[in-house]
């Protein structure tokens, strides 16, 4: 059933943002429980990244083979429990071991949610990408919620993490039964090499994903120091930045589908790469920090739609794989938010905080010149097969978050295949 496959998508995309949310707000809370230094931390957040990568990439082959399904309904449950153990562990030592494990867990979830969001999304037979990942913000910010509410209460890092952990894994477990299975891979030709070898339009797209990854990782990492060290902003002020960011990026993922299917793939992209680089210019030229707040809010708008349009990209680059496909570009994507904060903290090094930050503008531009020049849209669509088009019959204007009922007559009972697409309300 349509609707609640994509609806459990959906919130799976925002359980997962919940965890990620709940261990974000709590990293202050990580330091005073084992005195670690900033220095120590950033290692943390460091590890994690590359268990993301490193899970992504190997498990690529396993997602091809098993399929989104399968790999999500095990891997959205071992990321409540190695939470846990990340909650439990006594060490720096131990602490390490247990993100490193967290972060693979994590990445193996991440790429299969946005590859079941690919299937939803083919089912569907149009756009519904943006809104799954609608549901990411929606839970960040409540994993957010749910850390400070933690800290007011007087509760520590051990015991928020183990409340999180114990609270979603039986959500985890229960939205496995709501995933629609993937489709069947066509028989390949040709030799074992040839089938392994995804698509160049694949690595094209990764490379819009690495760069828009780039961009938010830079925009969370140094908002609040930007707003605070260069422009004199409160801690308070400086700390709304990034929630004003995340906000933005919410509403704008309500209505990117719906944006994307009347404009169309290159147009949203190279748009929001020139909305993206105007928005973050006019943050980097403020004189004060209420316009760069405002800049802030704009970028968000517009910034919000260029990684889930390229995660539904790679599900239409490589049709027989997609999952695969999936899995590469979300590596790519990390790889640029892991280096992207970097960057810009060697360029703020070397002269000011608002020169580095300043580089995202550039990171924009150039994924708006890839869009427009090297039409993505059309090498995934030249790959996709037919019935990734809409129906006859069946308007192609977006969905929205409102998720349709199923028809009267619904899906034929008994076949677990049915991707029959239903009017969309908007």
């Amino acid at each position: 059933m349509l609707t609640r496959a994509r609806w459990g998508t959906f919130l799976t995309f925002a359980l997962a943002g919940l965890l990620i949310g709940v261990w974000v707000a709590r990293m202050p809370a990580l330091a005073a429980k084992f005195g670690t230094s900033e220095g120590e931390i950033g290692i943390v957040v460091l590890v994690w990244g590359l268990g993301a990568i490193v899970a992504m990439q190997a498990l690529r082959g396993l997602m091809a083979w098993a399929g989104s399904r399968a790999v999500l309904r095990a891997a959205l449950p071992l990321t409540s429990l190695s939470l846990a153990a990340v909650a439990l562990v006594p060490g720096y030592g131990g602490l390490l071991a247990a993100v490193v494990l967290f972060g693979m867990a994590f990445g193996v979830t991440d790429i299969a949610m946005n590859a079941q969001g690919s299937v939803v999304e083919r089912a569907y037979r149009r756009s519904v990408m943006s809104g799954m990942h609608a549901g990411w913000c929606v839970g960040a910010v409540g994993g957010g919620v749910f850390g400070v509410a933690t800290a007011a209460a007087g509760l520590g890092f051990t015991a928020t993490l183990l409340i999180a952990a114990l609270l979603s894994l039986p959500a985890g477990v229960a939205l496995g039964r709501t995933y629609l299975p993937d489709p069947p891979r066509p028989a390949a030709s040709g030799g074992g090499r040839a089938r392994r070898r995804l698509p160049a339009a694949v690595y094209l797209i990764g490379v819009l994903g690495f760069l828009a990854f780039m961009t938010e990782g830079s925009i969370a990492d140094w908002s609040g120091l930007l707003l605070h060290e260069e422009m004199g902003a409160s801690e308070a002020v400086a700390a709304a930045g990034y929630p004003v960011f995340e906000l933005a990026m919410l509403l704008g993922r309500l209505v990117g589908d719906r944006v994307r299917m009347r404009v169309g793939t290159r147009r949203l992209l190279t748009g929001a790469g020139i909305g993206t680089a105007l928005g973050m210019t006019v943050v980097v030229l403020a004189p004060g920090p209420g316009v760069a707040i405002a800049g802030f809010f704009v970028t968000g708008l517009v910034v919000c739609t260029i990684v889930p349009t390229t995660i539904s990209l790679a599900g239409t680059a490589a049709p027989d794989r997609p999952a695969a496909a999936v899995a590469q570009v979300g590596a790519m994507g990390y790889g640029g938010l892991l280096l992207g904060p970097v960057v810009v903290g060697f360029l703020g090094e070397l002269t000011s905080l608002r020169v580095g930050v300043g580089a995202v503008v550039l990171l924009a531009l150039v994924i708006a010149a890839g869009a427009h020049f090297g039409r993505i849209d059309s090498a995934a669509d030249a790959a996709a097969p037919v019935d990734a088009a809409p129906a006859d019959g069946v308007d192609a204007a977006p969905a929205d978050l409102a998720v349709p009922e199923e028809p009267a007559d619904g899906p034929v009972q008994g076949d677990p295949d049915d991707t029959r697409p239903e009017p969309i309300v908007v």
